[in-house]
This record gives C-alpha cells, structure tokens and sequence, in this order.
C-alpha cells in the first residue's frame, strides 16, 4: 500500500488515542453542540405552496408576485355543487345560506362569488344598474325560469358560476392577497408554516399570504362543506389552495410515521448484526443527533421542510448509520479476538477512518450536485442531506470512540471453527463471483443495454394533484370540475400599454375580444379552454346595458369617447370589479384564461401559443407578462429537467474522480464505477418499462443513490486492496473483504433499502414511488457489490505473485 495511505491509517489510531484518553471532556463537548442545535427546532418551519418550489429570486416567481400586488391571488378555492335543479327555491335557499355561512366564517377572504351575489349589469333608461343576480329573490316558477334565461345566456357566468348544461353551479372564494399577521408568524411545537419573503416583506413591506392563514381559511370551507353535504346537494371541493393544505397534512403525518419506522427496522437490523445493546443504541443515538442537529441547523437558517425535503428525516436516519456499522463491526471483531477495548477502539478507527471519510465525502458529493439546483427544495435537499452525511461523521469518529471507551463492553469470542451461516453464503458468494467472472460481466452488460433501450420511454411529469391518492376527494374534485365547468386553473396574461389610459383605445380592446374567442376555441388532446375574459367583457357588458339592454350591443363601442364615460359610469355604480382586471391608471390589463388541471409538461407549448398569439396581435404596441399559477407549475418542470441533467453529470465527474484518488488507479478507478452506474441506470429502465415518470422526487434517485451506492463500493475496494496486497490472489482477497467489510456492507445495504423502503408507507404516491424505487436501486447496488465488483476484479488484476502497484 502507498505511503500516505498509511500515515493516513496511524493519524486515524493517533486519533482514537487521543479521544480515549478525553472521552469525558469529547462526550460533554459534543452533546453540547447536540443541544444548542436542538434548541433551534422550534422554529422549524414547513411550506408546501407552489411558490415554494422555485428560488426567491426567480423571474417567473418575481413576475408572478407582481401580479398578486397587482390583481390579488389566482389560486381560487373552488366549489362545486350538484343538486337535481339549479333553479329551484328549495337550493337557491340552502346555496343563499352556505354563501352566508362561509362569508362570515371563514378567515381571510378577500371576495366569495356565486349565483347569490354575481354581477348583474343591466340598463333602466338612462341608468346604468350593477346589482347583485338575486338582489331580487324569485318568488315563483315564472320568476325562476327568468332567471334562469338570464344566467344562461350571459357569456360571464358559463363555466365560471354554471357549468353549460346547467347542472353544476359553484361557489369561488378568493383569499387575501397579503397576510393578516405580517411576517409575524404563530411558532408551534415541531413544524410552522412559512412562506418564502418578497423583496417587500424583506424591507419590512407587506407579506402575502401564509400557508398557515391559507390552511385556516381552506379548512373553515372544508368543515361548512362537509355539514351540507348531502345527496340532493353534492358538493365538491377544489382549488390550489385545497391541494396544498391537504398535502401539508399529508406531510406532517407521514414525517413523523417515517421516523417511526425507520428506528424501529434499522435497531432490529442492528440488533440481528450484532446482538448487542450498544450494536443497537450506539448507531441510533448518532442518527438521532444526527437528525436533531441537521433540522436544527435548518431551523437556524430559516429552511423550511418542504415537500421535498420531507424525506430528509428517513435519508439520513438511513444513511447516517452507516459509518457506525463499519466502525463497530471491526471493533467488535477484533475484541472478540484479543480482548482488550483500547486497542479494538484504535484498530477499528485505523482500519475504517479513511473508507468512512471517502465514504461520506462521496455521498455528501452526490447530494451536493443539488446544491445549485433551480428548484429551491431541491437545492435545498442536496444543502441539508449533504450536511447530514457529514454531521454523522463527525458524531462516528468522535462519539463512538468516545463512548466505546466510556460503556463497559465485554468480549465475546467465536469458536476457530465456528462457522455462520453467513460465513458460508459470503464463501459461496466468492466462489461463484470469482469463478464465473465473464459470465456475471456479460449478463451485466447485457441487463444495462435492455436497461437503457427501456429507460428511452421515460416521460418528464409535474403534477401536484396527483400526488394525492386516487380516491382522494380532492382528485375527484378538480377532475369533476375540469369535466363540467372546464377547468380549474388560470393562465394569466397582463398586458402593458405603456402610457396612461391607454386601455381607452377601442383597437386595443377588440384585440382582446378577438383573442378571447379565438383561444376559446383551443384545444390541444386534454388541454382544452374553458373560458376566456379580460377587461373587454366587462365594457361589452356596459355598453349592451346601456343600449336599452339589447343582444346586438354586447360589442365594443367603435367611438373612442364613449370608453372613458362607459368605464365612469361603471364605477359610479358601486362595483369594484374593473379592479380585477386593470390597474388605477388603465394602463395594465389582465387577460385570464382558464383550463383544466393537468400535467405540467403538457402546458408547455400551450403558454407558448398563448405568447405567440398575443405578440403576433400586439406587436411594439404593448408588451406581454404570462404568468398565473400555470407558469409556476411550468417552471418548476423546466427548472427540475435541467437540475437533473446537472446534477447527474457533476455527481457522476466528481465521485468518479474521488473512486480513482482512493483506489490510486485510473484504470480500477473507472472500472468501479461500473457497480455503482449500473444499479442506476436498471432503475431507470424499470421505470421506462412500468411507465412511473420522472417527475420531481424520481428525478433526485440516480444523483442520491450514486452517492450512497458508492460507499459499499469504496470499502469493497479499500479492503479488497488491502488483503490483494497481502495475499496476491483475487479470490483470497475477495473472501477476506467480503468476512470483513462485506458484513457491514450487507447490513448497510439493507438498512438503506428499508430506509427507503419505509416511505411506500406514505399517503403521498411521490413519495411511495420514490421510496420504492430508491430501495430498489440500493438493493440492486448491493448485488452489484457482491457479484460484479468481485467479477470485475477477477479479470482486471494480475495473476498471483504479481506486483500489484495498479490496484
């Protein structure tokens, strides 16, 4: 072995001496760092909204934000409501009263709209009336079919308050654009809520709504909704603020059962490892700190958990044991075998430090490819989980040669002849990887090639809403409404003048008619319009009103100055609505088209057509801002592709490279990486094949897994090369690494997979195909490990009594 490899070895030993001898000062040094980081947890917080998947200061976001301080939110609490007859006494009556009820109750509203209170623009003479549908409550059959003619007929209400056939009605609640609290928030126990702080509100100005105001007023409408609910009056619940509470709820619930389970199945792996208290405690107590500090450092730096970083807690509960496992292995091996604590600490720290340390660093490499993510959560996934790895290995190296030193262990030696049945599988596993090398290595490269034909199938996804499970109410909700009210999700379009009163312009304004009935008319495979409006509605309205109510008038007036006076004796009316749709000065107007919920990858080339379309119409004379909850959507797709592609890339380099420095061969290094791209790319090619697509969780399992799929690797080479060193022959070495490392390597593995594999228990489908599909990849590591790795060694290295500098 090399020089340094060596000095490296003797300054872990020097190490483990030195915290032997300081155990008591190291204990209380590092269960204090413990403590001031758990102090912080407090004030963790969560966000789930879709705002917070993208970076405070991205362009889309900063755009999207402008238009809240504008125009207020387009995330729209949604109610839909089927009764046998929606003209009828009997249901106007209990609709009155549920529009009542929630007006009152419900926190945080900015506007509530139904057939109650919907706009009613119409002329009497010389005056212009805007008053509400049912200012005058009808009192008969006659009366209701008036109404009904009425509603029917006006263009404003199909599929925004009655569905075209008229058998659906709703109830759209808007929320508050800014926050009641400001950015002061109620801090519980355990979990908050955060939104991530606009420029404003980080000088101090208002702050828009939180996730906490937002759930508060999502579940108030939940709980009227759930008491009117009933067969002649069904009643469905949707919107985007409805998804995200009820994913924050999910998410909250899941994090803790994930912990559960994770300590519950990594303590009986460690108990049948090594049938000891300390096997057990030991490791749990690392992760646990681990853990606690990790969320502290968090909540110290005002990371929320999100849901993506939900699966922080299980990762490094998994992850984080790792090192533990390789250390106390070797300990307890070798004080089997002599006796004596002291020298079992500094042997196993000399004998394990350097491979635990690559070990770390290449996961924390792996994770760190996130950092630079587009899509916050992401970037903040690699941040934490990177600093969770390396937090589990400065609580390895330090406490557990500390406590080791500190908890009366004894010795518990093996019969020379004894023989597990473990003993015996690692020998059959040898003789068979060593033995059959060509044929494991051509059954491999024949599974990758299947692999990678498959993995061309692979879809790119974003869709909040299912992740929900199917029966969800609020899956069958939103796809109830997107069937017959066309849609629940708003693109939005402002149009920018330039210069005051620059919406008095009759051109202007038919440009926007006309571009309303020409996207109504879109349809793209699901993606369809259901409805289409602008500022130009309303003025269409107006000027029918004021032309003696008559259908041929609901146009745009061709004579410039009638606009300007049209417009005045609106707002004279008392209505605020032409606030929703432009600003003070006229010079910004908001286009909103509405279509269905669906995956974001197919609203793609719709906003594209949309922007086309709208710049083919205006040209120099205006200029174009889309935006809308669609466009978040939109990029938190777009930001996670390129993430991707990134992060797979540097993790890829830069593990590589580690793998060569450790190894101290080009050609070896690169060889071993084999074990470690193979499991990955089968993944992906079993993900190609059952059609799960690669949405923002299935994205992160090649850049995750290789970081932690490579540890194994880096032991298996670490101690292969050590005993190929001393015996010169492959499967000797083989044999010896896999009764030495190999143990800790299997238990490892299979802590890891079920790590992982515990998160299948979430209400969430993301998170239950992540979990799977991430266990897999580690499963098929594992085997990778014990049969390719070994295989690939068996004919790369040289024969017996050959110099071995290339290993």
């Amino acid at each position: 072995m090399s020089g340094s490899r060596q000095k490296i070895e003797r300054g872990f030993e020097t190490f483990a001496h030195l915290v032997y001898r300081w155990r008591w000062v190291v204990l209380l040094l590092m269960l204090s760092v413990a403590a001031g980081l758990a102090l912080q947890m407090p004030g963790l917080t969560t966000a789930t909204s879709n705002e917070s998947f993208l970076h405070s200061d991205d362009p889309i976001l900063l755009a999207y934000n402008d238009f809240r301080d504008q125009f207020g939110r387009d995330e729209l609490i949604i109610i839909a409501i089927q009764p046998p007859d929606v003209f009828d006494l009997k249901f106007l009556n209990k609709l009155k009263a549920l529009h009542e009820e929630i007006e009152a109750k419900v926190p945080h509203i900015n506007e509530i709209t139904s057939l109650v209170n919907a706009r009613n623009t119409r002329g009497d003479g010389d005056q212009l009336i805007v008053e509400d549908l049912l200012e005058k409550w009808p009192q008969n059959k006659d009366e209701l079919m008036v109404l009904k003619n009425r509603v029917m007929s006006n263009p404003l209400y199909i599929n925004r308050l009655i569905s075209e056939d008229g058998g659906f009605t709703t109830i759209v609640i808007q929320t508050n654009s800014f926050s009641d609290e400001g950015s002061d928030l109620d801090v519980t126990a355990g979990f908050d809520d955060a939104e991530k702080p606009s420029k404003d509100s980080q000088k101090g100005g208002p702050v828009f709504l939180t996730e906490k105001e937002n759930a508060a007023a999502v579940m108030s409408v939940n709980k009227i909704v759930n008491r009117y609910q009933a067969d002649d009056f069904r009643l469905y619940l949707a919107g985007s603020p409805v998804v995200t509470t009820l994913t924050k709820i999910s998410m909250k619930k899941d994090m803790m059962l994930f912990i559960i389970l994770a300590v519950i199945t990594i303590g009986l792996c460690l108990f049948l490892m090594f049938r000891r208290f300390t096997g057990v405690a030991l490791p749990l107590l690392i992760v646990m700190l681990t853990l606690i500090s990790t969320l502290g450092l968090m909540a110290l730096t005002g990371v929320p958990v999100t849901t993506v970083t939900m699966v922080l807690p299980s990762f490094i509960l998994a992850v984080g044991v790792g090192d533990s496992v390789h250390v106390l292995a070797l300990f307890y091996r070798y004080l089997g075998k002599t006796g004596k604590k002291k020298d079992s600490i500094i042997h196993a720290m000399g004998h394990s430090g350097l491979a635990i340390v690559m070990t770390s660093l290449t996961t924390a490499a792996g994770l760190a490819s996130f950092s630079t993510a587009e899509v916050a959560s992401v970037a903040d996934l690699g941040i934490f989980a990177g600093v969770g790895v390396m937090l589990a290995l400065i609580y390895t190296i330090i406490l557990i040669p500390a406590l080791l030193a500190i908890i009366p262990i004894k010795a518990k030696s093996r019969p020379k002849d004894h023989r597990s049945l473990l003993d015996r599988l690692l020998d059959r596993v040898t003789d068979f990887s060593t033995g059959h090398p060509k044929a494991i290595v051509v059954a491999s490269a024949a599974l990758i090639i299947f692999s990678l034909v498959a993995a061309t199938r692979l879809n790119f996804s974003h869709d909040v809403l299912k992740w929900q499970p199917e029966k969800s109410p609020v899956r069958i909700a939103t796809q109830k409404i997107n069937d017959e009210l066309k849609g629940s999700v708003t693109l939005e379009v402002i149009l920018d003048t330039g210069r005051e009163n620059g919406l008095y312009d009759p051109v202007i304004l038919k440009k926007l008619d006309r571009l309303a009935r020409e996207i109504e008319g879109i349809k793209q495979g699901d993606l369809f319009v259901g409805m289409a409006s602008s500022v130009a509605d309303i003025l269409k309205e107006i000027h029918q009103a004021l032309n003696e109510n008559r259908p041929e008038f609901y146009s745009i007036p061709d004579n410039p100055k009638l606009i300007p006076q049209e417009f005045l004796l609106f707002e004279n009316s008392g209505s605020d609505d032409l606030e929703d749709v432009i600003d003070s000065r006229f010079q910004l107007a908001r286009f909103t088209i509405k279509v269905p919920w669906l995956d974001a990858l197919k609203y793609a080339p719709f906003m594209k057509d949309i922007d086309v379309r709208f710049r083919a119409a205006f040209g120099q004379d205006a200029d174009i801002t889309i935006t809308g909850l669609m466009t978040l959507f939109g990029r938190a797709l777009t930001a996670a592709i390129h993430s991707m592609g990134k992060s797979y890339l540097i993790a890829a380099v830069v593990i590589t490279i580690m793998m060569i420095l450790l190894i101290g061969s080009l050609r070896v290094g690169l060889i071993s990486m084999l074990p470690n791209l193979a499991p990955i790319i089968v993944t992906m090619g079993i993900m190609g094949l059952f059609g799960f697509p690669l949405d923002m969780f299935t994205m992160l399992i090649g850049s995750i897994a290789i970081g932690m799929v490579v540890d194994d690797t880096v032991h298996f080479m670490h101690n292969f090369r050590r005993y190929y060193h001393e015996t010169g022959d492959v499967t000797e070495a083989v044999r010896q690494t896999l009764h030495t490392a190999g143990r800790a390597m299997l238990v490892t593995s299979v802590v890891l997979s079920i790590g992982f594999f515990v998160l299948m228990f979430a209400s969430m489908n993301n998170v239950f195909y992540f979990g799977m599909l991430t266990g897999i990849t580690i499963f098929l590591a594992m085997l990778a490990d014990f049969l390719l790795a070994p295989a690939l060694m068996a004919i790369v290295m040289k024969p017996h009594g050959r110099d071995d500098k290339e290993v």
